[in-house]
């Protein structure tokens, strides 16, 4: 299998040396880590723990000489604004934040150090303006969404050419409506008319798709947000019941039992993220820090649900994948 290679928007990867380990300051650093997901979720867990590692190589070791005060946001905006809250009033160094939690901290402290992971790039340019040389105190690393609506869609229609609706489930923010206007603006290159399933819990997810299939051709796809991985379990579950093809924007998805994945490798952008704390820690600003793209991205698909769905996957579209389900 191998990993389908694009050019960077910004940047390229960061690639960062194994450290040899460095003198650090005898002062334990402290580190805020605010998490827009469940602790529950292995995918999430796996990530942090790709980062915890990247920064031991670092030379930055938990308990040694720096603390990790972890808070985690379940997909709720409440939750969101409270740990950022609580994280800026312990002071810590530097504060590393996954996607969605990233409004909540940014207008919680204009001072401390904030390094993102996991965040729209539509979204990222209102808080760092150039991507070059991001102003204040944030820097990071963005999924390159305004791309990848519609790369999904194209996959969509490539696996399932009957195709003509797709519902785009996203969570109830305002700032989520995006990738709604994007999907809305590429599909119908593609004969297909999108649907905005903006929701606030399983129940609006169940009722939207229910209305939905009362018409046919039609298929899902949802927006990169901490709400579709929290309800994650009941949009594939839906999709199964319903017989609705889908495509989503991480592998956690497909292994769940969704049809496609597409997007980028979260635990190795957590791993680029924490080269960037390291480097704070070291002394340099954020500003020094470019914003950066991911340019690797993975194609998972679940043949078992492929064939449940009836659906035949061409051999040269399955060559693609870096992961096949079977």
């Amino acid at each position: 299998m191998r990993r389908r290679e694009f050019i960077a928007l910004v940047g390229g990867a960061a690639v960062w040396p194994v450290a040899a380990r460095a003198q650090q300051s005898d002062r334990m650093r402290r580190i805020g880590l605010l998490m827009s997901t469940v602790q529950t979720d292995p995918e999430e867990t796996s990530s942090v723990a790709a980062y915890v590692q990247a920064l031991g190589r670092a030379g930055w070791i938990p308990g040694r000489n720096v603390t990790i005060d972890y808070r985690w946001g379940a997909g709720e905006p409440s939750h969101f604004q409270k740990h950022a809250q609580e994280l800026v009033g312990l002071a810590p160094d530097v504060i590393f934040a996954k996607g969605a939690c990233i409004p909540a901290i940014a207008q919680t402290t204009f001072t401390i150090p904030i390094v993102f992971a996991a965040f729209s790039d539509f979204l990222a340019e209102t808080y760092v303006g150039s991507f070059a040389q991001p102003r204040g105190n944030i820097t990071g690393f963005t999924t390159n969404e305004t791309t990848l609506v519609g790369k999904r869609l194209e996959i969509l229609k490539e696996i399932s050419p009957r195709t003509t609706r797709v519902l785009l489930i996203r969570g109830a923010r305002p700032e989520t409506r995006t990738q709604f206007l994007l999907a809305a603006q590429f599909s119908p290159s593609l004969g297909i008319a999108a649907t905005d399933c903006p929701a606030e819990n399983d129940g609006d997810i169940e009722s939207a798709i229910a209305s939905f299939v009362r018409e046919p051709d039609g298929g899902i796809t949802i927006a990169f947000d901490a709400f579709n991985i929290v309800h994650r379990g009941k949009i594939t579950e839906l999709a199964e019941r319903y017989r609705l093809p889908a495509v989503y924007f991480n592998r956690s998805f497909a292994v769940s039992g969704g049809l496609v994945s597409y997007g980028f490798d979260q635990a190795r952008q957590f791993a680029d993220a924490a080269g960037y704390v390291d480097r704070i820690l070291k002394g340099e600003k954020p500003s020094d820090l470019p914003v950066q793209a991911p340019t690797k991205f993975e194609l998972v698909i679940n043949l078992k649900t492929a064939k449940a769905l009836g659906l035949t996957i061409s051999r040269d579209f399955l060559l693609l994948a870096d992961e096949v389900i079977e």
